[in-house]
């Protein structure tokens, strides 16, 4: 049984909890809070037996074997390499960290203490996403990706009201490309790899993050065209388009089904496989079984993936025009 700790509390918390339960390999034992009232709150809540206020006592204690970072982006780096430092594995939120300096310490610190870390997007390691790579062969030699992930944020309207919340806050990572359009880039890079060129634009807001912006991602034989948005909401699908047909994949950030359309009219409709309700199971069943196994680093979730999606995200911060403090500029 792995044993799991937790930094967060908030939503995402909440549905990776519901996740764990229904993994037989892992166990949520400990919860990191910044005040003892709400950790011993939350932890009474869901039933988690251990509670902690510092940090660094967390990650020097022996009640937890890995931890699950679900804190703002910009502390994912400093709270995965201080566990890590201390011989636990480390299940991330993406984006993996603020830059590509950052997460390349990240690595280092996994590498030098022989742990496992892993950036938990859920999209890439679901069975509808290997329905994707399995299938993607019969509709020919790819032409274009486009993607769209627009979902117009809970906190907006506190943002247009004055309230400028955590999403909105360049001093935590964030923003739309950040936190959204990480959803469109990671499973492209999954497929395809480095683009040749990266082409950003965004409309920006007050704060100094994006609300919503898109990408050109040139492949020489290929194009990617991806959207995001914090703003704004779409319900346009993902459409990958080959020169004998087209792989149509609903709601790119957990895949909910697949189908092709071949050039001749004829449709494929059973390419979807069954999923559960809770998207995160499978990261978390992933992860498990990584460690259960001896093996330092995901297949899917890669070290090469993750570092190319945040170095496209770094080159299309560059041209937009956003700086974090993380950044160091």
């Amino acid at each position: 049984m792995l044993r799991i700790g937790i930094i967060g509390s908030n939503f995402i918390t909440e549905t990776f909890m519901n996740a764990a339960s229904k993994v037989d390999k892992v166990e949520v034992t400990a919860l990191y809070s910044r005040t003892e009232e709400r950790a011993k709150a939350y932890a009474a809540a869901h039933g988690i037996a251990h509670t902690f206020t510092d940090l660094d006592e967390m990650a020097q204690s022996d009640l937890i074997d890995a931890i699950y970072i679900a804190s703002p982006n910009s502390l994912h780096a400093k709270y995965a390499i201080a566990f890590m430092n201390n011989g636990k594995h480390v299940l991330c939120e993406k984006p993996l960290a603020s830059n590509a300096d950052e997460v390349k310490a990240m690595f280092e610190a996994a590498g030098a203490n022989k742990v496992l870390l892993m950036e938990a997007m859920k999209s890439t390691v679901m069975p509808n996403f290997e329905a994707v790579r399995e299938n993607l062969h019969k509709i020919g030699k790819v032409r274009t990706f486009f993607a769209s992930f627009c979902q117009y944020s809970s906190r907006y309207d506190k943002y247009k009201a004055g309230e400028v919340l955590n999403a909105f806050l360049p001093e935590l990572s964030n923003g739309s490309l950040m936190d959204i359009g990480t959803y469109c880039i990671y499973p492209l890079v999954v497929l395809f790899g480095k683009p040749d060129s990266v082409k950003a634009s965004a409309v920006m807001l007050e704060s100094g993050v994006d609300g919503k912006g898109s990408l050109i991602l040139n492949y020489g034989d290929m194009e990617a065209v991806l959207l995001h948005s914090k703003i704004s909401n779409s319900n346009m699908p993902t459409e990958i388009q080959g020169e004998e047909g087209n792989m149509i994949i609903e709601r790119i950030s957990q895949p909910s089904s697949v189908r092709i359309q071949y050039r001749d009219g004829r449709p494929e409709e059973n390419v979807s496989r069954e999923q559960g309700d809770n998207s995160m199971v499978y990261e978390i069943l992933a992860f498990a079984e990584l460690i259960e196994r001896g093996e330092l680093e995901s297949p899917v979730n890669s070290y090469a993936n993750s570092l190319t999606v945040m170095e496209i995200m770094d080159e299309a911060r560059r041209q937009i025009g956003i700086v974090y403090p993380a950044d160091g500029k």
